[in-house]
């Protein structure tokens, strides 16, 4: 049996790894104030914004879960320099996706929540997502995860 040494990796690996847990934890928790939302917080919701939650398709509901726990377990897999968080985090980019573009092109999100909360949000967090393909990537090919 052999195994495949690991380079240790640098400390700034360690910084991203930590924020980009941090990121997703904040992904997680949107995602279960989403799923749990009371009665008081649907009150802070205009009508339009409360209409187009609740007309969410359960499959983006589900993408929307891929994604948040999905990039969570990726970066406790990166932490714990393991190389399944590659794809872990692969998966989560899909579920990303997923959901932007329903978000993008079957609503009028944009036009309810404006250009920030609309449009700009979620092009930060597709592009977070890519970065953090790319991040894993990298610490794979300089065996700073195995």
């Amino acid at each position: 049996m052999t195994e495949k040494s690991t380079t240790k990796p640098p400390v700034w690996f360690w910084i991203v790894s930590i924020i980009a847990l941090l990121w997703n934890l904040m992904g997680v928790m949107a995602y279960l104030g989403q799923a749990f939302m009371t009665d008081d917080m649907k009150a802070e919701y205009t009508a339009e914004q409360l209409a187009l939650m609740e007309s969410t398709p359960a499959w983006v509901t589900a993408a929307f879960a891929i994604a948040v726990w999905g990039g969570l377990l990726g970066c406790l897999a990166l932490l714990l320099r393991k190389k399944w968080a590659k794809p872990v985090l692969v998966l989560s980019l899909i579920g990303i996706l997923a959901q932007m573009a329903h978000s993008f092109f079957m609503t009028n999100a944009a036009e309810i929540y404006g250009q920030v909360q609309g449009i700009v949000t979620p092009l930060i967090v597709i592009i977070i997502g890519i970065a953090l393909v790319q991040f894993a990537r990298i610490a794979e090919k300089r065996n700073w995860i195995s």
